[in-house]
């Protein structure tokens, strides 16, 4: 080999690859990243991470055409879709790790789709003003200590409070000790309301549960009358031989829905534990007719369940014939549900 081809091959890195350097000027940290990144095959390495993008892409686009008849699949998928998120980080750093140009290019599709559909819950969309404050809070049949929970009701200021799975044991007591702040109060079944202003046309609602978990009554406001619904949906499990069961919960859900719409005023809020996310399209007989506070005017992703660890919002506040203008999770209390709020503009008569 000649002198000339040796400084030849030195100054190509010895690979054949072009070095970046200027001569006379020293290597920068972007040269060395280019000079380790751009090796032939940045092209042609990380076709499955690619594959694995494009997949995921599709999981999220195309979520709604999952199938239910397999175990539910499509609502067990679309209860947890927004964690999906979770993978687009992993996915990057196995890109990267790979030097793989075509899956950091392929990353940008599911990227784009989570955000599209879950970006919007990232920010604040809060506003101020509102006439009405409402409440809704599994308080857990096994909770420990209830009075301590209605406490903590109370404490949040409420105009209105709806309670789901209320023990025939404890709902003596919840009653006892929101008394003072809220002189009105239903219980119907398992699920109760209390309020600030007076109530009326207090009347259970089927939901085909053999057993009473649902109620309405109209409430009173200085701007006029609210119906108000207080619902707890029948709980949904994973089963290895059965899937994800939520039958009954589906079935509820669009008995729940009927009622609303044959609802004859036009304010309508909706509070309660409906055991599935606005995702869901088990509950669209209800999530199609009404609109999510936190999805509208909340801050965050607004998980209610468990409390511990919260991965899911199935505790849910709904209107229609109102404005929301804030929605927000409170602090724990000792159910194993966090109780959720939102502040409401009702419309002038």
């Amino acid at each position: 080999m000649t002198q000339a081809q040796s400084s030849t091959d030195a100054a190509a890195g010895g690979d054949g690859t072009q070095e970046p350097a200027v001569a006379g000027r020293p290597e920068r940290a972007l040269d060395r990243f280019v000079r380790w990144w751009r090796p032939a095959g940045m092209w042609r390495r990380g076709i499955v991470l690619a594959a694995l993008c494009v997949l995921l892409t599709g999981v999220l686009f195309f979520h709604s055409d999952i199938p239910n008849r397999i175990g539910n699949l499509g609502s067990l998928s679309e209860t947890f879709l927004p964690w999906l998120g979770l993978v687009l980080p992993v996915l990057f750093v196995c890109a990267v790790l790979r030097r793989s140009t075509t899956a950091l290019v392929a990353l940008l599709l599911p990227a784009l789709v989570w955000l599209n559909l879950f970006g919007g819950l990232l920010t604040d969309k809060s506003s101020p003003g509102g006439d009405l404050t409402v409440l809704t809070h599994n308080v857990n049949a096994e909770n420990p200590d209830p009075d301590a929970t209605a406490k903590d009701v109370v404490a949040a200021g409420a105009d209105v409070v709806a309670l789901e799975e209320l023990a025939e044991s404890q709902a003596p007591r919840y009653a006892r000790d929101l008394a003072a702040a809220y002189p009105y109060h239903s219980v119907q079944g398992t699920v109760g309301l209390w309020s600030r202003f007076p109530i009326s046309g207090v009347a259970p609602v089927d939901i085909k549960m053999g057993w009473t978990r649902a109620m309405r009554a109209a409430v009173s406001t200085p701007d006029g009358k609210v119906a108000v619904y207080v619902a707890h949906l029948p709980s949904v499990r994973v089963k290895f031989d059965a899937g994800f069961t939520a039958g009954q919960r589906d079935r509820a859900a669009d008995a729940l829905g009927e009622a609303i719409a044959a609802e004859p005023l036009h304010s309508v809020v909706l509070l309660g534990d409906l055991n599935g996310t606005m995702n869901d399209r088990a509950l669209a007989s209800v999530t199609s007719q009404m609109r999510s506070t936190q999805g509208a005017a909340g801050n965050g992703m607004g998980f209610s369940w468990p409390a511990g660890m919260p991965m899911a919002r199935i505790d849910q506040i709904m209107v229609k014939g109102a404005e929301p203008r804030s929605s927000w999770t409170l602090p724990r209390t000792g159910s194993d549900h966090l109780p959720v709020a939102a502040r409401l503009q009702l419309p002038q008569d």
